[in-house]
């Protein structure tokens, strides 16, 4: 998931940042709404290294190799905070171990932010409508992965013919991811919710 330097059109770099920043202001702003962030630093701090370190551990699935991303279980639990999250994760990445570009930091943090986004929302929408939190999170963590591999391969085919075999052999590998992925999920969301249901969405709602 770490695209680096060189290999996409400026275009696509500035498209990539854009988006980042937008969604990083709007991410403040709707954390704003729901309360203090200075009390929400903690949680964000925990589940930004939960991401640092799960994109650092490297699984082979020939011909290429894989890693955790778990964009969607920091959608469910942070919530917009999610992409701003996985966006300080990324830097450090590239700062630090070279993962990645850092032009492309921007497209990188587009491409697992924005599922993450979007499985928020179904997260809220799934747990409004009284269904199993433990069963919608499981879903959101696979559909996080689906999202995250089409916005990549998307964008690798963006790069040119010579990236378009690349952009077809990370599909299948992230189906293992994706299988993982929503176990891992609906594992910690089943937890969350007996032990710490506060860090849930819709806790609030759902006692009334």
């Amino acid at each position: 998931m770490h695209i680096s330097d060189g290999v996409l059109s400026p275009a696509v770099i500035a498209f990539g940042w854009i988006v980042s920043i937008i969604f990083i202001a709007f991410a403040f702003k709707m954390a704003q709404k729901q309360g203090s962030i200075a009390e929400q630093i903690p949680k964000l701090s925990v589940f930004t290294a939960a991401f640092f370190v799960a994109s650092l551990i490297h699984i082979n699935v020939p011909p290429t190799s894989v890693h955790l991303i778990l964009n969607g279980l920091l959608g469910v639990v942070l919530g917009a905070l999610a992409y701003p999250a996985m966006f300080i994760g990324l830097v450090l990445q590239a700062l630090l171990f070279q993962h990645g570009g850092i032009t492309t930091i921007g497209i990188n943090s587009f491409n697992v932010g924005a599922p993450a986004l979007i499985c928020y929302a179904v997260f809220r929408k799934g747990s409004g409508m009284g269904l199993s939190k433990p069963a919608i999170g499981g879903i959101c963590g696979g559909l996080a992965i689906l999202l995250t591999t089409v916005f990549l391969a998307i964008t690798l085919i963006t790069a040119g013919e010579q990236f378009e075999m690349m952009a077809k052999l990370v599909v299948i590998p992230h189906m293992l991811i994706m299988v993982i992925e929503t176990i891992v999920t609906a594992s910690v969301v089943a937890y969350l919710a007996k032990v710490k249901p506060e860090l849930l969405p819709l806790n609030k709602e759902d006692k009334k």
